[in-house]
């Protein structure tokens, strides 16, 4: 693969691996404020955010390893 390849896989498994944060923040804000609000744990959406997280982990495993990325086994827990 060209080195303009390459940067662009590693741009893409960068921008994967913030988007996999950002969900893992908005699981835990949801889980935060339903706690607060005592209604509970929100655990459809919950469940449905970790997917989603794990599914992005996935994807950026598929594209190749790189330094401050999740493992595979993370992608697939």
């Amino acid at each position: 693969m060209t080195n303009s390849g390459e940067e662009r896989l590693h741009e893409l498994r960068s921008r994967l691996d913030t988007i996999a944060e950002e969900l893992a923040d908005l699981g835990r804000a949801k889980l935060v404020e339903a706690l607060e609000s005592g209604s509970g744990a929100p655990e459809a959406e919950e469940r449905r955010l970790s997917r989603a997280r794990r599914a992005v982990l996935k994807a950026a495993s598929l594209l190749g390893p790189d330094e401050g990325l999740y493992t595979e086994d993370e992608a697939w827990g």
